[in-house]
């Protein structure tokens, strides 16, 4: 996602939000339809789930580093990735709300937009999560998270056209632009 500096409060709202909204989708779509609606729900929710790793592919490779305003942005994060650098949570709620949410409900009703709406909003709550982690934390050499951590160091140290999946090197494979 694109990034700007934010306070501390503002780095980690989407910790909070997030979770809480997801929730609240979740509970609102039970007490509206029941139970009887629970397997399409959570069908739906995963297929959402599941595009999330391709939207951050193609949203990190073709809009952030090739949009004018949005690349200058992605570069400053490259550049002081220690730094809370983000998309503000208002900014990234609201494309959420109308992008997906507000033609899923229009289109589908409020079930199936509250669990497209929650998977991709888990999704992007994975991402921002793993983001936060392989630029602050420091995992052990042998797990799975390292393995990301050195996929996410390759694109921003040695090559920015390669590696752009953060959550999953699995669309870099798949697209022909995974380096190791």
């Amino acid at each position: 996602m694109a990034g700007m500096r934010l306070s501390r409060v503002g780095y980690y709202s989407d910790f909070v939000v997030y979770p809480a909204l997801i929730l609240a989708l979740g509970g609102a779509a039970l007490r509206q339809d029941g139970r009887s609606s629970l397997e399409s729900w959570i069908s739906l929710f995963l297929l959402f789930l599941g595009l999330w790793t391709l939207i951050e592919y193609l949203m990190h490779r073709f809009v952030l580093h090739h949009v004018p305003y949005l690349r200058t942005l992605h570069e400053e994060h490259h550049l002081q990735e220690l730094e809370p650098i983000g998309t503000p949570t208002y900014l990234s709620l609201g494309l959420h709300g109308l992008l997906i949410f507000v033609p899923m409900l229009a289109l589908f009703g409020f079930a199936a937009a509250s669990a497209a709406s929650s998977g991709l909003m888990l999704g992007y709550l994975w991402y921002i999560s793993v983001h936060h982690i392989l630029h602050h934390w420091h995992p052990e050499h042998s797990s799975y998270v390292y393995r990301l951590k050195r996929h996410h160091a390759l694109h921003h140290h040695l090559d920015g056209g390669s590696n752009f999946g953060v959550t999953t090197a699995f669309w870099d494979r798949v697209l022909g632009t995974f380096r190791s």
